[in-house]
Order: structure tokens, then C-alpha cells, then sequence
């Protein structure tokens, strides 16, 4: 299946390419999101068609390169190249054009199997082995087996365990129990254990163990063949005497096992997937195992189950209350830093809202009153939602707060700043970001913009202009030592800024149509002459095109300028 691979400082993700088109950029809607600030909304679409991939740019601000060149038109992808989104960087894998690999591999058993980790380390060892044959095999027929087999002893079996496990939410104490069960259902079990798939790596951990008798050894030992057999096939092994049985004298490892007779069968969720394995073994040759106890242990093994994911959602309910209160103390904290309300300078007006995505976001804004009359606006954008563009937007307004307070040139704030955030070594996390002081004596204002979208001006006569974006640098973070610049702008009676993030311009409906420039831009061309009324209008009016469907991006307002001629 072919691939693109998307990476982003240290790390990368793998998106499966879909067959037609694969929209790739920042917007919501793109089934292979790009987060860095040079990419477009939309930037690029992979066609996919009878096996052949060709990417498209749809004419993207920073452009899309294919192996260090820029493409013009539909390109056809071949297996590992090197492509560039603006300045996201991914490879394109095609295992069917790959050249063909040599050698051999072991087959697979579809998961990792990793021996002594977890808890009582060392006493678990899953054995390795090359081949085996093996019999005494039970298919699974649902979580409970067949359940009008033994109807009786599965029934006892079943409410055996479930009493045992009954109010056991704790997963720490619920797997030993489990085996506790088992040691009483099964009279000659003289070992047990518990595997279960790690969900991060994927490998079968060890996460209960329990012997029945203290002067024996007290080590788990499991066939590499087993497990692999019970987890790619779902199906219970028995072996009666596994170091007699001559269905196994082919296989010198799992005879070397000595065990007497032993049983496995896989822990099966809801939705039939393995969550791990359960293994019992009996050293006492008068207790071998039947079919008729490896049907019963299939059962028991789905009550296990069940109660095993019973108490992992109660945990994870339990773990997101937790979070979930976490993130309101967050959501305060972050609009603690926020100022509450704006300098009072006659014949000036500022105003600005911050509406997350999330609890909490990366969008900032700020104010600071200095010298001369003079007012300083600090105005980003963290490339990253959530908790980690929260982080950044917490760490950005501070050494904002610490440099204007005491660097009042705009120029020389803003290298600054960007160089104490690149001191971070923050990969992959930047912050478009607009710095400017209002001049209310002199009515200028000097503005220095680093990789955001160009504040507007709606002068009072009712014409539009926009800052130079010739004059925007780099996103703050990208780049130290930095040579940003700054541009003047005179302030009439009654004209007016508005700066925005992408979130307002991204605004998506249900039905995937953005709120866009051109909207926000008539918006603001007939919109009232107050800074407070625009920008809560302009809010409004998103929110009026979204009709309730949920914000891809946070939305970030800020608007100000001078008051109206007295008429």
C-alpha cells in the first residue's frame, strides 16, 4: 500500500494514500494534514488511480517540490521520492515499484512478542524456535466459544469468575485475579500468566504471572510458535503431554519445554481484536488437559475479557475526568494571560477576542501603554493547536512581556524575540506573529510583521489597503539573527486596523466552504466605525457561517484605530 510519509522535526507520520484524491495542506478538510506555517490551506492533492500516483499543486503560496524541484502541473510519483509542501518536508513509498528485496524472513505472526518486561521480569520466557507443527487446536467462535457445548461446566465457569472479578475496577488487582480464578477452576494448573499487547509498540507484554507452588521453578516458558499461532489465528492450542506427543517431536524447542500438558488462548475484545494472550500449564502428568477444559478456558478467557475492558474504561473515563479537569484550570490560566482591557488614550479605540479550538490554543494577544504616548500591540499565531501550542503561546507572550517592556523599538524587539525563541531549540513549533506600537501623539503606527497574513487598514473615506507582505520575514522561531523590518503607516480620523489569525478565514460550514479573505475583507470595508462593534461583528458573522459546525483553528480578532470625525 502506498504511503506518504509526513515529517515534522523529530517525527513523522504515515498517511495511507486512498484511492482518487488525497487533499494534502492545513486546512481541516485535508485528509493529510501539514502544520508548518509555509504550507497553504489547500496546498497539493496525490490522484490515485489503478495503482499510479501523480501529485498536483493547487497553486500554493510557497509552491510544491518534487525532489528539490519545483513542480508546475500534474507530476507522476515514483517510490521514495523526496517532496516539499512549502516547508514541510515528506517522501512518497510505493512498495510495488520498490526494487525487489532478497534473503529470507521469518513469517508473521501479525504482533510483536517481547519477553521479560513488565512486572516480575524474568519470569515470563517466550522460547524461540524456527518451525513447528502443532495440533490440539481450537478455532474461536466468538468471545465465549460455543457455548451450547458443556453448557454446565462453562456456566459454572463463568459465574466462578465473574464473582471473583465482581467490583474489581483497579486493573493492577483485576489480572491477577483472573489467574487466581483459573488456579481454582483448573485443579492442576501449576502456572499461569497474562501477555497483553502494549498500545504503543504493539508487542506482547507480561503483565500477570502466578505459580502454584513455591519450591518450583517459577518461570513462565511459552513456544514463540504457540503465541504466534493463538494470536494470528484467534484459536485456543492444547498440548496433552507436549514433551510426549509426537506431534511435536519435530520441534525440539517446544519439547525442551517440559511441560505436561498446557493451554493458550487469546483475550479477545469487543470488537474481536487480541488484547493479549492467557496461558495456563499443569507439570503434573495425572493432571493433562482435555479439549473439554480448553473449550471451557475459551470461555472463561471471554468473561476475562470483558471484565478486563470493563475496568480499562472505567480507568480511561476516570483518566479523562481528570484531564478534562486539568484542562479548565489550563483554559483560565491561559486567558489569565490575556490583558482584561485595553489602554484609554482620547480619540483612540482598540479591541480583540480569542475564541480556541480547543480548551485551550496557541493564538496570543497583548497591549502595553510605554513611553510618549506611545502603545505597543503584540498579535500570533503558534503553528499547533491544543495543549503544545498553549505551551508555546505561554512562553511566547512572556518574552514578548519582558522585551517591549524595555525594547521599544519595533525592529530591534522583534530580533529579539525571535531569537530567544529559537534559543528554544522548539522544533517543528513556530509563531506567525505582528508587533507594532500606535504613535497617538505623532498618529502612526510602525508595524513589523514575521510570516503573518497582512493587517488591514480601512481608511475612513471607506478605501481598503493592506500592510506590504513584501515586507513580512519569517515565522518568529525559524530563523536566529534574523533581519526583520518594519513598515510606517499615518492614522487618520476614523481609520481603522484589523488583524486576524487563519482561523478566521479557515472558518469552515458543514458542507466544507471557508469563511475566506474576500469575506472578511467586505466585512470590514462596511462594517461600523467602532473598534469594539467590528470586531465583535466580524466574530459574529463567522460564527453565522460556521452554523455550529466545529472550529478547525482558533479565532483571533484584534481591531483598532482612531475615533470617527466629529461631524
Amino acid at each position: 500500500m502506498a504511503t506518504l510519509v509526513v515529517l515534522s522535526g523529530e517525527t513523522k507520520t504515515d498517511y495511507e494514500l486512498k484511492e482518487g484524491d488525497n487533499l494534502i495542506g492545513r486546512h481541516a478538510d485535508c485528509s493529510i494534514p501539514v502544520s508548518h506555517p509555509a504550507a497553504s490551506g489547500r496546498h497539493a492533492v496525490i490522484h490515485s488511480e489503478g495503482g499510479e500516483f501523480v501529485l498536483e499543486d493547487l497553486g500554493s503560496r510557497n509552491g510544491t517540490f518534487v525532489n528539490q524541484q519545483r513542480i508546475d502541473g500534474r507530476v507522476k510519483l515514483n517510490h521514495n521520492d523526496e517532496i516539499r509542501f512549502g516547508g514541510a518536508d515528506a517522501r512518497f513509498l510505493n512498495p510495488a515499484d520498490a526494487p525487489a528485496a532478497t534473503g529470507g524472513s521469518a513469517p508473521a505472526t501479525g504482533v510483536d512478542l517481547q519477553a521479560n518486561e513488565g512486572p516480575d521480569a524474568g519470569q515470563v520466557d517466550i522460547h524461540e524456535e524456527s518451525t513447528a507443527t502443532i495440533t490440539g487446536e481450537m478455532a474461536g467462535a466468538g468471545r465465549f466459544g460455543v457455548l451450547d457445548v458443556n453448557p454446565e461446566a462453562k456456566l459454572k465457569a463463568v459465574l466462578e469468575i465473574s464473582n471473583t472479578l465482581a467490583g474489581t475496577l483497579d486493573l493492577a488487582a483485576l489480572l491477577p485475579k483472573i489467574l487466581d480464578s483459573l488456579f481454582s477452576i483448573f485443579r492442576y494448573a501449576d502456572r499461569g500468566c497474562i501477555l497483553l499487547k502494549d498500545s504503543q509498540t504493539g508487542k506482547m507484554l507480561p503483565r500477570a504471572m502466578r505459580h502454584r507452588r513455591e519450591d518450583d521453578d517459577s518461570t513462565v516458558r511459552l513456544s514463540r510458535t504457540i503465541v504466534g499461532k493463538v494470536l494470528s489465528e484467534k484459536a485456543g492450542i492444547l498440548s496433552a503431554d507436549a514433551s510426549m506427543d509426537d506431534a511435536f517431536s519435530g520441534t525440539q524447542s517446544i519439547a525442551d519445554l517440559k511441560i505436561r500438558s498446557m493451554m493458550c488462548v487469546p483475550l479477545l475484545g469487543l470488537d474481536g481484536e487480541v488484547l493479549g494472550i492467557l496461558s495456563i500449564d499443569s507439570q503434573d502428568p495425572r493432571g493433562q488437559f482435555t479439549r473439554n477444559d480448553l473449550d471451557i478456558l475459551m470461555t472463561v478467557a471471554g468473561q476475562a475479557a470483558l471484565s478486563y475492558e470493563n475496568a480499562r474504561l472505567v480507568q480511561a473515563y476516570a483518566d479523562k475526568q481528570k484531564q478534562d479537569a486539568e484542562l479548565e484550570i489550563a483554559r483560565d490560566v491561559q486567558r489569565e494571560l490575556l490583558p482584561t482591557e485595553f489602554p484609554k488614550v482620547e480619540g483612540y479605540q482598540f479591541y480583540a477576542s480569542y475564541d480556541a479550538a480547543r480548551a485551550v490554543g496557541g493564538d496570543m494577544y497583548d497591549c502595553f501603554e510605554l513611553p510618549d504616548g506611545k502603545i505597543g500591540l503584540s498579535f500570533g499565531d503558534v503553528s499547533g493547536k491544543g495543549v503544545p501550542g498553549a505551551l508555546i503561546m505561554a512562553r511566547m507572550a512572556s518574552c514578548v512581556q519582558s522585551t517591549v517592556r524595555h525594547v521599544h523599538d519595533v525592529v530591534e524587539a522583534m530580533r529579539a524575540i525571535n531569537d530567544h525563541m529559537c534559543d528554544g531549540k522548539l522544533a517543528g513549533r513556530f509563531v506567525t506573529y505582528v508587533l507594532c506600537v500606535v504613535d497617538t501623539r505623532n498618529h502612526e503606527v510602525v508595524l513589523s510583521n514575521a510570516g503573518h497574513a497582512s493587517p488591514i487598514i480601512r481608511r475612513a473615506n471607506g478605501s481598503m489597503e493592506r500592510f506590504d507582505q513584501e515586507l513580512a520575514g519569517l515565522p518568529i522561531g525559524m530563523m536566529e539573527d534574523y533581519p526583520f523590518e518594519a513598515e510606517t503607516r499615518k492614522l487618520d480620523p476614523g481609520d481603522m486596523v484589523v488583524i486576524t489569525t487563519d482561523g478566521v478565514e479557515e472558518a469552515m460550514n458543514a458542507e466544507g466552504d471557508l469563511y475566506g479573505t474576500e469575506r472578511v475583507l467586505q466585512l470590514v470595508k462596511n462594517g461600523p466605525a467602532e473598534a469594539e462593534k467590528l470586531g465583535k461583528l466580524l466574530l459574529e458573522d463567522v460564527r453565522r457561517h460556521a452554523r455550529g459546525y466545529p472550529q478547525s483553528d482558533d479565532i483571533t480578532i484584534m481591531s483598532f484605530g482612531r475615533n470617527p470625525p466629529v461631524a
